[in-house]
């Protein structure tokens, strides 16, 4: 049989080996190139809205309250709403993970989450209002873990440093820019802006993560999937019950509240009942089993102190600044923002160093930093200004992320690679609780030691006082020479001598807040001992 020249050369053409394109994995898994960079920024975006989300409605409360007509502790329930379905599907995201598969549950994630936020937007009522933030809450609860997940499985163990900093420059600056945000978009668009924001950068996020996330492996069939039905009843009971104590606590007046009380018992014998039941069946719902690495162990509790410093103590500016020194929510936000850019640039400088230094130096610096900023705002008085503030809140950042970086590396960088998703579901968890509880501790602390200082100050101000009768003539005589009887001038000096008094007593609570937030950083340092050097000399483990 012949064949034809132009048959020949096909022949020879189709024989000859094609160039070989450069692999996009390693032989870790590993990703290569500047895919790995378009995952982290995917990653890292639908953290940056999870996080953010967290905070800026808090100062568009009063707004909302307006206009669909709430009370105050009913306005509430949009805060708390999305904070507790937050907490329970934090834990449930690696399970969630294995079952969907990660890239698919991160994009339905994004697109609910997205979606949700339009519908709080488009909300007519209040309990339209909390059902689309409790919505935007579980949906919100798979971005934050899953996306740390992402990172770790993405980048080799001496590239987490780096990649970590991407990450944490969303979550550590979400907190300020939040606020910042809601009070530009609140002050000039009205407060359905603070959710309309999220369409655009939602329907960005999700395209990302469809063209650049690596394709989920090939899962069993879902019926062949146990699902732990209880332990998952069990987390909603604990973990919610928990999270509404924390958030409603003081509110009702902690055990003084029948309704309190019940979601105190709730949430104990839910959480017990819930570890035992994760430790003993053999599919759980959120592998308890992971925190055998000691690592992770100590890195949780510890992140449960980052999360009280760093939203606690966040949280505890903003109501200085608004409630005492009668600041608006944009001039808040501004004050806070240089802050969030000096967390910004110290996450980048300190990921490409990290994989050097011992992580725990790193983190003790940051406790040891964080208490002098914290003892440094303890010096407020009622003339204190935006000057004063500056400097311990642009330190207050960059203290924050010598700890939030080393810690999330010490803690998760040597698990192996199957562990990561549930151990990262845990860590976040922790930081997550440790916020709500940071809040709620504070909270009550400022009240009970503002009553303590009107006290004190209240005891000196007597009828038999000679400086407390020349302090109350001078008003006296002040308000007279602005046109009011001797009556209503001595009223208004009785009201103005008053109103110093309350300013002066909440002045001082603040600053005994500052100094427990302090007090509690330098009683961490022990728990280093517990924790891996991280980058530093470490290596990853055979699992990787």
């Amino acid at each position: 049989m012949s064949t034809t020249p132009h048959s020949s050369v096909r022949s020879r053409r189709s024989l000859k080996p094609k160039p070989s394109k450069k692999p996009v994995y390693d032989a870790a898994g590993y990703v290569q190139g500047p895919l790995k960079w378009a995952i982290a920024a995917t990653a890292s975006l639908g953290a940056i809205l999870e996080v953010i989300d967290t905070s800026i409605v808090n100062v568009a409360l009063t707004d909302m309250q307006a206009t669909l007509g709430a009370t105050v502790t009913e306005i509430g329930w949009v805060v708390t709403g999305y904070a507790i379905a937050n907490v329970v599907l934090i834990p449930l995201s690696a399970w969630l993970g294995d079952v969907f598969g990660k890239k698919r549950y991160f994009v339905f994630s994004l697109i609910g989450f997205t979606l949700a936020s339009v519908l709080c937007g488009l909300s007519v009522n209040l309990p339209m209002l909390v059902m689309a933030r409790i919505l935007q809450g579980l949906c919100g609860g798979g971005l934050l873990a899953k996306a740390q997940t992402i990172l770790f499985e993405t980048f080799s163990p001496a590239e987490q440093g780096i990649a970590q900093s991407v990450f944490g420059v969303g979550v550590i600056s979400g907190p300020a820019i939040g606020p910042t945000l809601g009070g530009y978009l609140t002050d000039t668009l009205g407060w359905r802006w603070i959710f309309f924001i999220n369409l655009p950068i939602g329907i960005i996020a999700v395209i990302m993560a469809i063209v650049f996330l690596r394709p989920d492996a090939k899962q069993r069939p879902r019926s062949q999937q146990k699902v732990d039905w209880a332990g998952i009843a069990l987390l909603c009971i604990g973990v919610g019950s928990l999270q509404t104590f924390l958030e409603e606590g003081e509110k009702e007046g902690w055990f003084e509240s029948s309704f309190i009380t019940t979601l105190a018992i709730a949430a104990v014998v839910g959480l017990l009942l819930f570890v035992w039941r994760e430790l003993t069946t053999k599919a759980p719902a959120v592998d308890l089993r992971v925190l055998r690495h000691k690592s992770l162990a100590a890195g949780s509790l510890y992140s449960g102190i980052l999360g009280m410093g760093l939203y606690g103590a966040l949280f505890a500016v903003p109501l200085f600044t608004q409630s005492v020194l009668g600041f608006s929510a944009t001039q808040t936000g501004w004050l806070l923002a240089p802050g969030a850019l000096a967390s910004a640039i110290t996450m980048v400088l300190l990921g490409k160093i990290s994989s050097k230094v011992d992580a725990r130096i790193l983190i003790g610096l940051g406790a040891l930093g964080t208490t002098a900023v914290m003892f440094e705002l303890a010096k407020i008085t009622p003339q204190t200004g935006t000057d004063d503030l500056f400097l311990p809140l642009v330190w207050r950042g960059a203290a924050t992320v010598l700890m939030f970086l080393p810690l999330s590396l010490a803690t998760l960088g040597s698990l192996p690679k199957e562990d990561i998703p549930a151990g990262s579901g845990f860590y976040n968890l922790t930081r997550q609780l440790g916020g709500s509880i940071g809040i709620a501790i504070l909270t009550t602390l400022l009240a009970q030691r503002e009553a303590f200082h009107r006290a004190i100050l209240l005891a000196t101000l007597t009828p038999y006082d000679p400086e407390t009768n020349q302090r109350l003539d001078a008003l006296t005589n002040t308000f007279k020479n602005h046109g009011s009887d001797a009556v209503t001038a001595h009223q208004q000096a009785i009201a103005s001598l008053s109103h110093l008094v309350n300013t002066q007593a909440a002045i001082l609570s603040y600053a005994d807040l500052f100094r427990f937030v302090g007090v509690v950083f330098l009683c961490s340092l022990p728990l280093l001992l517990f924790l891996d050097k991280g980058g530093a000399g470490a290596k990853a483990p055979v699992a990787h």
